[in-house]
């Protein structure tokens, strides 16, 4: 089968790319990316095995004309491309619309008039809002943010497809964990490297925020596993755990006796979000905690070069 990945170079594309690339039913994997991130981790200091079935394709979402003709054959699509810049989801309107919610309903128009049989999407909880309950599937999204906002439009774009073809929607926690196109402006990831390299932590509100996580390995095996799966075709949480700020610090603090932290404006209370994980995930793709998140840290700090 020919694949296409929109935002293939980056943190979740890396790591789904290299397990798509070892499927002996894959022909063809096509990496569509602006390179927005300047992120060129995908394509250095490794040789993919089977590396000539991956081929990079430079291009915006805005593009139809371009989508069109990239399209062509593919029977899979993967569509991770969007505007993210973590911690400053509520910044840049603007941008977001542009990219999250108008270049979603670019590809999805030309998904329209092509011959793909499956569209995997990866959204966000943060179409949620805030939440001091774990919400499921079921609870009506309220974002709070603009990259909320744009997630759910195009969220919105992709359902159209549901009549059409297999069509997936995945609310993804916040996600974490080593990858050759890792994000640092994810806040476990940011942790992990100030702690691991400053012994040192700043802490901004009081840490008693909830917020819904997922291993990065986690994510890639879901996407990966959904080609051999059949479920109804929806929306589903792909979150592994919900933590407070103060959980992570706690997992550090073990790691690192001697780890330091301060507070920012400790007065605040920041909005709350708990998810609840998709049993039918879990069931059916077997993603689940094969490592304890202490565990899943150590393994982290273990990739730092020093």
């Amino acid at each position: 089968m020919k694949i296409l990945i929109t935002g293939g170079g980056g943190y979740i594309g890396t790591e789904l790319t290299k397990l798509l690339v070892t499927r002996e039913d894959v022909d063809e994997i096509v990496v569509y990316d602006n390179l927005s991130r300047t992120n060129y981790n995908l394509f250095i200091g490794h040789t993919f095995p089977n590396a000539e079935k991956v081929r990079f394709e430079p291009g915006e979402l805005l593009d139809s004309r371009h989508l069109k003709k990239v399209l062509k054959d593919v029977e899979v699509v993967y569509h991770l491309a969007a505007k993210v810049t973590t911690p400053f989801a509520n910044t840049d309107p603007h941008f977001y619309e542009q990219v999250n919610h108008w270049g979603t309903a670019e590809l999805v128009y030309a998904i329209e008039e092509s011959s793909v049989k499956k569209i995997i999407f990866t959204s966000s909880t943060g179409v949620y809002g805030s939440s001091r309950e774990s919400v499921d599937e079921g609870v009506q999204p309220n974002p709070k943010t603009f990259y909320g906002i744009s997630k759910l439009r195009a969220e919105d774009h992709v359902s159209r497809l549901k009549d059409r073809m297999e069509t997936y929607i995945f609310r993804c926690g916040n996600v974490y964990g080593y990858s050759r196109s890792m994000r640092f402006d994810a806040v476990i990831n940011k942790f992990v490297f100030e702690a691991h390299f400053n012994k040192r932590l700043t802490i901004h509100g009081d840490g008693k925020q909830h917020r819904s996580f997922i291993h990065i390995d986690h994510v890639a095996r879901a996407l990966e596993r959904i080609l051999d799966t059949r479920l109804d075709s929806g929306i589903y949480n792909l979150v592994d755990r919900d933590l407070q700020v103060l959980d992570i610090v706690d997992a550090l603090k073990q790691l690192i006796p001697d780890l330091e932290f301060i507070f920012v404006n400790q007065h605040l209370k920041l909005r709350e979000l708990k998810v609840k994980p998709s049993d039918v995930l879990k069931e059916r793709l077997g993603i689940g905690d094969d490592q304890t998140f202490k565990e899943e840290i150590e393994t982290f700090r273990s990739r730092f070069s020093f």
